[in-house]
């Protein structure tokens, strides 16, 4: 047999060529200065269609808000489980059990919708406080849907998405969506100033966002602008597209915490004062409600999407007096606010450990910026 001859050079230079292949590096991601929305409308047509649903539930749930009004369990029921996709397919199933399944919160909400919550006595199935529905325990019936499918729904769907085999640009215009924003990112809800206003997890990242280029809104805003272009520019920069998808995941997160802790402080000041008005009661256990619900609601997503453990969402929700596996006890922090209050701090601090936030921080989340800034 003739054996085949490979002169030296021909090796060397097959070495040198597969070493340069190696270590071939590409330029940096050009990153523009502004998010391009050239196809955003038609590429969020199902996220489009998925938040419309969720509005229509939502705003079934306030009607209820209203005294004597009633809400039907079969009308929420509809609204939750039917489109293609359904908002019950696009929840976490634990959470979706929790609206859906047996003496779940559509049961609760149709029993107390149309009766008054009388938090001292706290006989029949619970009903409206100050302009706000409670069930016989002060849980928070609109809270558990509205705040809650934040995490439990568009945070849920989110992963789906950005976690597929190839996401693409439109992955990136759907997550924009989903979040409540626009490629106009104005970082405000005044609808008179501007024709997209944010919307869902947007408009409380921009509350909590003192406009001065450092806040969580506009974090949120560099790392979609940054993921939008890994996309757009390829496999190559897979790692961008990565790092970018870490800091939308952390800035949504620590966005809902930090207005879970502007609910606990807002709380703790109202049923502080001196003989509150039933407004005022009802107008605080609503903004408790929302922190429960807030933090519930990210209970089960996936440990490598979150910060926070279940474990952890678990002890707060037992600090705040509304349980996992047990039954709520949310009343005493209107009957017996002296005792009941401090639990309140405590889970504002426990938040501040977890978030690793800052005492500023957790000072400036006391506020909505845009009210403060007229923006």
């Amino acid at each position: 047999m003739r054996k085949l001859f490979i002169p030296a050079f021909a090796v060397v230079a097959a070495l040198f060529l597969n070493s340069c292949k190696e270590t071939e590096t590409i330029d940096p991601l050009v990153i523009p200065q502004q998010y391009d929305g050239t196809s955003f409308t038609a590429n969020t047509t199902a996220a489009a269609a998925m938040a419309q649903q969720y509005v229509n539930l939502i705003n079934e749930t306030k009607k209820a808000r209203t005294a004597g009004t009633k809400v039907e369990a079969q009308t929420l029921t509809n609204l939750f489980t039917t489109g293609s996709p359904s908002l019950k397919s696009l929840t976490t199933p634990y959470y979706a059990n929790l609206i859906e399944g047996t003496n779940g919160f559509i049961t609760r909400f149709a029993q107390a919708s149309g009766n008054t919550f009388n938090p001292a006595v706290r006989t029949g199935n619970g009903g409206v406080l100050g302009g706000h529905i409670f069930d016989q325990n002060g849980f928070g019936l609109v809270e558990a849907f509205e705040n809650a499918m934040y995490g439990a729904t568009f945070y849920n769907q989110a992963i789906q998405l950005a976690t597929a085999e190839r996401p693409t640009p439109a992955t990136a215009d759907q997550l924009t969506l989903l979040f409540g924003a626009s490629p106009a990112f104005p970082n405000s809800n005044d609808a008179s100033k501007y024709t997209t206003p944010d919307r869902f997890m947007a408009l409380y990242a921009a509350r909590r966002d003192k406009n001065d280029g450092t806040g969580l809104y506009t974090k949120m805003r560099d790392a979609l602008i940054r993921y939008q272009a890994a996309l757009k520019a390829g496999d190559a920069y897979k790692a961008d597209r990565d790092a970018a998808w870490a800091d939308i995941k952390q800035y949504w997160e620590k966005a809902a915490t930090a207005t879970a802790i502007n609910y606990l402080h807002s709380t703790i000041s109202t049923l502080s004062a001196t003989n509150p008005t039933d407004a005022q009661k009802g107008a605080a256990m609503h903004t408790y409600n929302e922190a429960v619900s807030q933090i519930h609601g990210w209970r089960t997503i996936p440990q490598q999407h979150k910060i926070i453990t279940d474990a952890q969402i678990d002890e707060l929700l037992t600090l705040m007096n509304a349980p996992v596996n047990g039954t709520p006890t949310s009343y005493l922090f209107l009957t017996n606010p002296v005792n009941q209050l401090p639990k309140l701090t405590q889970a504002i601090s426990r938040l501040k450990e977890i978030y690793k936030f800052t005492d500023q921080e957790v000072e400036d989340f006391k506020k909505n910026w845009i009210s403060e800034q007229k923006r």
